[in-house]
Order: structure tokens, then C-alpha cells, then sequence
């Protein structure tokens, strides 16, 4: 395996430093030597990356390509329950449609119903108060024309009583007139004749 240029240790002068560092010259070629072959085996090439980037960009596309078709069947899915939504609901609508369209025509059956027996129930509740009122009136009037005839038998009464109390009492006037004129006329012949004998 060939390492990256890029990527090349620099063992000779990694030697020098451990060197300087206080490290043997021995030790310090062995640590070197060491971590060069550590860093050979870990570190990938030009190729293994550019395999590593057909392999993800592969996997990029075949990612792609699932998602596509799961996007595709997730509509094609989501269309359908739409289409199946709205199937249900148009046909929800139009159960609810009919169904009110039914009410209502109940409603307006019943409505109809009751206003015509209230109209029967008014009717009879007015013909009755006619006949009632009618029948009222009736008993009033003949109340009051025996009201008037009972009070015009007794107006009559009275009169008559008045007029009979009336004659009575001019009879008992004239009579007493009577009386008082023929002693008023007693009384001035007695006078006259006291006058007679007085004067011859």
C-alpha cells in the first residue's frame, strides 16, 4: 500500500527532535520507525477513497432512488385516500342532503298538519263564542224586553194607582169643599137673619 505524498513522516527529522528531546538516538529510531508503520496501516490512499466515493455516491443514489419510489408510492397513497376522502365525504354530503331534505319535508308535513288543526280548533272555538255570544245576546234581550215589560206593567200599575189615589183625593176636596160652603153659606144666612131681627 502506497502512502499519500501528502501524508509522508518525516522519520529523519522526527529522529532529531526526539533526539534533542533527550531521547536516545536508538529509542528514538525505534519510536519513529514504529509510528510510521502505525500511520501506513491507518491511513487510507487515493484509491480506497475514491472506491469510498463510488461506493457512497452509489449509495447516495440508490438512497435516492428508494426515496423517489417511497415519495411516489406515498402519493400515489395519499391520492388515493384523498380520492377515497372525498368519495366518503360527496357521499356523506349527499346522505346528510337527503337526509335534512327528508326533515324538512317531515318538518313541513307536521308544520302543515298542526297549522291546519289549529285552524280547525279556531274555527270551532269561534263558532262556538258565535253561537255562544249569539245565545247570550238572545237571554239578554229577552231579559231586558221582560226587564222593560215587567217595568212598564208596573209603570201602569203605579199610574193607575196615582190616578185612582188622585180621584180620591179631589173627591175628598170637593166634598169637603161641599161642606165648607154650604156651612160658610149656613153661616151667612144665620148672620143675615140675626141682621133681619136686628134691624126690625
Amino acid at each position: 500500500m502506497m502512502s499519500s505524498p501528502a501524508l509522508v513522516l518525516d522519520t529523519h527529522q522526527a529522529v532529531r527532535e526526539l533526539v534533542d528531546a533527550g531521547m536516545s538516538e536508538v529509542q528514538a529510531a525505534t519510536v519513529v520507525r514504529q509510528q510510521a508503520r502505525l500511520l501506513e496501516q491507518n491511513l487510507a490512499t487515493k484509491t480506497d477513497i475514491e472506491v469510498l466515493r463510488q461506493e457512497t455516491k452509489a449509495d447516495i443514489d440508490a438512497l435516492r432512488l428508494e426515496t423517489k419510489a417511497d415519495i411516489d408510492a406515498l402519493r400515489q397513497e395519499i391520492k388515493a385516500d384523498i380520492d377515497a376522502l372525498r368519495q366518503e365525504t360527496k357521499a356523506g354530503i349527499e346522505t346528510l342532503r337527503l337526509e335534512t331534505k327528508a326533515d324538512i319535508d317531515a318538518l313541513r308535513q307536521e308544520t302543515k298538519a298542526g297549522i291546519d288543526a289549529l285552524r280547525q280548533e279556531t274555527k270551532a272555538g269561534i263558532e262556538t263564542l258565535r253561537l255562544e255570544t249569539t245565545a247570550g245576546i238572545e237571554t239578554l234581550r229577552l231579559e231586558t224586553t221582560a226587564g222593560i215589560e215587567t217595568l212598564r206593567l208596573e209603570t201602569t200599575a203605579g199610574i193607575e194607582t196615582l190616578r185612582q189615589e188622585t180621584r180620591a183625593d179631589i173627591q175628598r176636596a170637593k166634598t169637603e169643599l161641599i161642606k165648607w160652603m154650604f156651612g160658610f153659606n149656613l153661616g151667612v144666612v144665620g148672620l143675615v137673619i140675626a141682621a133681619l131681627k136686628f134691624v126690625g
